[in-house]
């Protein structure tokens, strides 16, 4: 197994929106924001080469929404993930898998695109099989008035209609799922959205885990840091809570999907909590 950094393309969001009830001088320390409030966030995916398989988790927010669409989210950079893919010798016509953490619009609107007239839409990876959960197809589907500008059907209605979407079923409790299809175990996840799942990956004797947005960057680490976008703040902190014990007693990779400027961080306990251990690139720890 072997795997990729893939940089989508970075953004920028309100950051009182990303850090719900916690005060500006307090998030502004680690996530500093510009005279328009707003904070640098990437879409940062990773690919699995794993034997003849190539499983990419997460696809950014890709480019086919109007000009208006991308005027609220600040994209700076020149990031893409057909350029990630080229620099380690890759198209997306090779992806056999796309794995997504959920379906809000900045984590798989890269996995559908325009058809060549424009007339509609199609998978970007015409190869690959998509993954979602059954559960969280129909959060997504039907979606209540709070997520519903996150959920955009263009960008998961044509994943069913190609005939290219597969389930992951999710057994028993909260533990790990382990699905030998994918190679690797998941967490299931409630408070951001319903059945989020979030990868965790052995490799090279470490346990890598792709954060999605139950961590987004390292500025939340700290319980009460909650995104204004969770549906469930209140069952955010206990899952939040769960995990960082967990990571930082078992030394955790944390692969950060959102932080525009930590690709990987550990933790520690302390007095006040879990808190930051180190921060690191991906090529530090694994190359």
């Amino acid at each position: 197994m072997t795997l990729y950094p893939i940089e989508a393309g970075n953004f920028k969001l309100d950051g009182g929106a990303m850090f719900g009830v916690v005060p500006k001088s307090l998030w502004n320390r680690t996530n500093p924001a510009d005279s328009n409030n707003m904070i640098d966030i990437a879409a940062r995916c990773l690919l699995i080469e794993d034997g003849d398989r190539l499983i990419l988790i997460d696809t950014g927010m890709g480019d086919k929404q109007s000009e208006k669409f991308f005027s609220y989210y600040y994209q700076w950079g020149d990031h893409s993930i057909d350029k990630s893919l080229k620099k380690y010798g890759f198209h997306r016509d090779d992806i056999t898998d796309v794995f997504m953490t959920h379906l809000h619009f900045d984590h798989c609107g890269g996995s559908i695109q325009w058809n060549k007239n424009k007339t509609g839409y199609e998978p970007a990876f015409k190869n690959a099989r998509f993954w979602s959960n059954k559960e969280h197809w129909e959060w997504a589907v039907k979606p209540n008035a709070r997520e519903k500008a996150s959920f955009l059907k263009e960008n998961i209605l044509p994943m069913q209609e190609s005939g290219q979407l597969n389930f992951l079923k999710r057994e028993g409790d909260n533990r790990i799922q382990n699905y030998k299809e994918l190679g690797f175990g998941v967490l299931f996840v409630d408070g951001h959205t319903d059945k989020q799942m979030i990868p965790h990956i052995d490799y090279k004797g470490k346990k890598l885990v792709f954060m999605a947005d139950l961590l987004p960057t390292a500025g939340h680490i700290p319980l009460p840091y909650v995104m204004g976008y969770d549906t469930r703040p209140l069952l955010t902190l206990p899952e939040k809570k769960n995990f960082l014990e967990t990571a930082a007693s078992e030394n955790y990779y944390l692969f950060l999907e959102h932080d525009a400027h930590n690709e990987i961080i550990t933790l520690k306990h302390t007095e006040k909590g879990v808190r930051l251990d180190k921060t690191h690139t991906f090529a530090e720890i694994f190359n």
